[in-house]
């Protein structure tokens, strides 16, 4: 029997917000739209943060209530505080991503916080979820897992740490990202393998950017220690401000056809998927874009979509 693995699309949120660019409310609900329509059910659809700091997230409310009304989806969003979590509260996300990043030196770039203020910050996002009485599920995020371009590299050993901080602070899952791609398959099959026994089933999501080329081989090493949801990006845009050079997110249509071509079920038509990139790509003009099937298409015979049981 063929394994089932999910595609989160997290171009809404982690492709768009790094781009100069601001693409219309409207052509973002086309876009989750479609890609419900090519079988995509998990979607990052934007980012609770101020618009004076991301203008490309200031429609998130509008976006994640269109999200809402589409049936089967599970939409997801960002949060960096309690603010922004209370805001995915009152607009019923299906699940909040708190991201934290293992390397020091990058979470004060970043979110101008210690790691473990950031636990502590879950742990009050943890009670105002209980209080509101939502169901809204609670992600803690570990970034920059393998290292930065800051501070070089992170220790596996902290990385658990905070996991385990993050889930006793009360995280209803976690998830392990290799933000500015310095993992490569042996060290994410080492990594990932002691994470899976330390989280178990609360364990979510493997997030991987193609930085330096290993997006691909390093989502096949996850897979084989037991990983079976991944985020990637459509076009494969994205990146981090502080990770000079990057080339972005796993594209979306390249995961897709490699769990595809492996006979892992996705659920993903990858003509329509293709359809969309090209729609996508024609919205962010003179921004760079990255990915392989766009251009070489799929093999002669290959199967768009994965047949159902």
């Amino acid at each position: 029997m063929a394994m089932d693995v999910v595609i989160r699309e997290v171009g809404l949120r982690d492709g768009l917000q790094s781009l100069p660019t601001v693409v219309t409310t409207d052509r973002k609900r086309t876009w989750i739209r479609e890609a419900v329509g090519a079988g995509v059910r998990e979607i990052e659809v934007g980012s609770f943060v101020p618009a004076k700091l991301l203008p490309q997230m200031a429609d998130t409310g509008d976006v994640l209530g269109f999200a809402k009304t589409l049936p089967g989806l599970f939409a997801s969003v960002l949060v960096p505080n309690l603010r922004g979590a209370e805001a995915a509260l009152a607009s019923s996300a299906d699940l909040m991503i708190l991201p934290l990043s293992a390397s020091h030196a990058h979470n004060l770039a970043n979110l101008r916080k210690t790691p473990d203020d950031v636990v502590a910050e879950l742990g009050r996002i943890r009670a105002a979820r209980d209080a509101s009485g939502r169901k809204t599920l609670i992600e803690g995020g570990v970034g920059t897992a393998f290292g930065c371009t800051l501070q070089g590299r992170v220790e596996p050993a902290e990385v658990l740490r905070l996991m385990q901080a993050l889930l006793d602070a009360g995280a209803d899952r976690v998830s392990l990202a290799d933000t500015t791609g310095y993992a490569d398959p042996a060290a994410v099959s080492r990594l990932f393998e002691q994470v899976m026994k330390l989280a178990g089933d609360r364990f979510w999501c493997g997030h991987f950017h193609d930085t330096r080329g290993l997006a691909l081989a390093n989502v096949l090493a996850a897979l084989q220690v037991g990983v079976r949801r991944f985020d990637a990006s459509l076009a494969g845009i994205g990146g981090c401000p502080h990770a000079p050079g990057a080339s972005g997110n796993v594209a979306t249509e390249d995961l897709a056809f490699m769990l595809q071509a492996m006979g892992c079920e996705t659920g993903i038509d990858l003509d329509a998927l293709l359809g969309l990139r090209a729609r996508v790509a024609s919205w962010l003009v003179g921004e760079p874009t990255h990915g392989a099937l766009w251009r070489a298409g799929l093999p002669k015979g290959f199967a768009s979509a994965v047949p159902a049981a």
